[in-house]
Parts: C-alpha cells; sequence; structure tokens
C-alpha cells in the first residue's frame, strides 16, 4: 500500500524538479538575440500576410466566376 503511494506523490514531484531545473536554466536575451527574433517574426508576418492578400487576390475572382454575381 505505501508503495503505491510513494509512486503516485513521486511522479508530480519529479515533474516539480525539473520544472524548477528548466526555469533555473533560462536567461532572458540580450538586446542583440532580441533584435535578431524581432526582426525574424516580422519576415514572418510580412510574408504570411503577402500569401494572404494573393490568396484571397486570386480567390476574388474565380468564387465570382463560379458563384455569379447575385
Amino acid at each position: 500500500m505505501s508503495d503505491n503511494i510513494t509512486e503516485l506523490i513521486d511522479g508530480p514531484r519529479q515533474f516539480f524538479k525539473e520544472g524548477v531545473q528548466l526555469v533555473n536554466r533560462c536567461t532572458k536575451p540580450d538586446k542583440r538575440e532580441f533584435i535578431k527574433v524581432t526582426q525574424a517574426v516580422s519576415v514572418g508576418f510580412l510574408i504570411m500576410g503577402f500569401i494572404g492578400f494573393f490568396v484571397k487576390l486570386i480567390h476574388i475572382p474565380i468564387n465570382n466566376i463560379i458563384v455569379g454575381r447575385a
């Protein structure tokens, strides 16, 4: 019976211990790293925006041809 209880408690205890180790190893990014991440995210937003724009640009005329002007 006590073995079951220790097994039940050991899982969350190990998870908490590993979580604390992860938080202790994490560091804040310096200015250079922050700027690189910001630039990468900005480029990704721009690329996804252009893709969405061109898909919408192509979709509207095709939709009008298929559905017709109601």
